[in-house]
């Protein structure tokens, strides 16, 4: 089902009498006035999306607003904005107060339920950065743009297919053809990836609801805070620039490992003063540096502890890199529940939780700038987004 690029729009008028007793020295203002006038039969909406009443109330200067829905509040704004998980009935209760009084008005919304792809409908953005399996997942070929690797991500997220997004803040942003639900307490997604057992690549979800109702992923985007959220080793607001090799590059081979045939292969740069190189090996002989990019791009994000990955064998041939505990993409298996993500984790840029009712976009980003010896450097993996809440 392709997805309506605007949001239901519920105009009421709302006006109504609210009574004031006898009182010499009462307020002469008027009072806020709600009368409602619905459209021809009533007001409806799908299941997971949005809708949003917006009431024209008379003498409302200074007024407060206070929503309820079965003695809950949910919402303290002028306008109504919500989402519904299930098919029913709701009736909502406004109060509009003002220092010369308040009113109360009711409006029932009819929810019907609606069958939605549960996966990715679109990916807005796709932005790898260097890796091993850069340029191959998807596969660049000559002439593609960066419009043409957008779509090629998009495809093959649709057919489930892996796509790279190669070293620390490389990212994909990808939309659906529905809400995803915030039902409280319960996983509401996860991220599909390609981690196994001690060896995950973590990537850092962002999440986002279509509040502007364009359809586009250009509103307030709010990180999920993962169990290292407040880690003493986790670097928020990280950034990183990654240099194109010159033509002219000459490879340094690794004289203790064969497999790396470039130890000085992609130079990094970072806002921390730090610089170093992602290296070369003998698995992937293609350029690691996106072919359709300039001579530097720079990411930025939060970086997970770089130093996660440990050898085991202490020769070099046997890396772990183990799953944190919740809250990242590639991170657990797919098939473990502890994949799952709860938007009750969601956080904004000061790092204060968000009540989210809902979210239209995410936007994943590779969370570690490691590398792991003959497995290469740590390059978070994006198979598609399942919707916990759909059955």
């Amino acid at each position: 089902m392709k997805r309506n690029l605007q949001w239901p729009v519920m105009t009421l008028l709302l006006g109504a009498a609210a009574c004031s007793g006898n009182n010499d020295n009462a307020d002469t203002r008027p009072l806020p006035l709600i009368d409602m006038k619905a459209p021809a039969g009533g007001y409806s909406v799908h299941t997971a999306q949005w809708v949003r009443i917006s009431p024209e109330v008379k003498n409302a200067e200074g007024a407060s607003y206070v929503w309820t829905l079965d003695k809950d509040t949910v919402s303290r704004e002028r306008d109504l904005v919500h989402v519904f998980a299930a098919a029913g009935e709701s009736t909502f209760k406004l109060n509009v107060k003002t220092a010369a009084g308040e009113a109360n008005q009711h409006v029932t919304v009819t929810v019907n339920a609606q069958v939605y792809t549960n996966g990715v409908s679109k990916v807005f953005d796709f932005q790898p950065a260097p890796a091993q399996f850069t340029n191959k997942l998807p596969l660049w070929e000559a002439g593609d743009s960066e419009a043409s690797m957008i779509a090629k991500a998009e495809t093959a997220i649709k057919s489930n297919g892996l796509v790279c997004l190669g070293g620390f803040g490389g990212f994909i942003v990808m939309g659906f053809d529905h809400t995803i639900v915030n039902v409280p307490g319960e996983y509401n997604f996860q991220v599909l990836g390609n981690a196994f057992n001690n060896w995950a690549e973590p990537g850092i979800i962002q999440v986002a609801a279509d509040a502007n109702g364009n359809g586009l992923p250009d509103d307030t985007w709010y990180e999920i805070a993962g169990s290292e959220y407040n880690s003493p080793k986790t670097v928020h607001k990280y950034e990183i620039t990654y240099h194109r090799p010159a033509a002219d590059h000459v490879a340094t081979p690794n004289p203790q490992y064969s497999y790396i045939t470039d130890m000085n292969y992609i130079k990094w740069t970072d806002n921390k003063g730090g610089s170093g190189y992602m290296e070369k090996n003998s698995f992937h002989s293609q350029n690691y540096y996106p072919n359709w990019k300039g001579d530097k791009i720079t990411f930025s994000g939060t970086m997970l502890d770089p130093d996660r990955i440990k050898d085991q064998s202490g020769a070099g041939s046997f890396f772990v890199c183990p799953a944190y505990e919740f809250g990242y993409a590639d991170n657990w298996a797919n098939m473990d529940a502890r994949s799952g993500i709860k938007l009750d984790w969601a956080v904004d840029a000061d790092g204060k939780p968000v009540k989210l009712k809902g979210i239209d976009f995410i936007r994943v980003h590779t969370g570690m700038r490691a590398q792991g010896g003959w497995l290469g450097e740590v390059s978070t993996e994006v198979s598609g987004v399942k919707d916990l809440n759909l059955k």
